[in-house]
């Protein structure tokens, strides 16, 4: 389990970059890049890290289904994924 400030901190990010996502476009398709710099850092969407929607966990992160590598195996194994089964992984 990640730890709930590591969560928050996520979310709070994902917020910044929600705010500054029409101003980041309008100042990088003028080419003004001075007024990039002055934007905070966290409005750049690189800064964003992707975690398992269940746990939290940062590492092993499967973009396909939004989980850790760990919970997709829990969960494959208890059958709650259809379509997988232990021999497919």
């Amino acid at each position: 389990m990640a730890k709930e400030s590591m969560k928050a901190r996520e979310v709070k990010r994902a917020k910044t970059v929600a705010k500054y996502a029409e101003k980041r476009k309008a100042l990088k398709e003028a080419g003004d890049y001075a007024g990039l710099q002055k934007l905070p850092k966290n409005a750049s969407p690189i800064r964003m890290h992707n975690r398992c929607k269940l746990t939290g966990r940062p590492k092993g992160y499967m973009r396909q289904f939004g989980l850790s590598r760990v919970t997709f195996r829990e969960m494959a194994n208890n059958g709650l994924i259809p379509g997988v089964t232990k021999a497919s992984w």
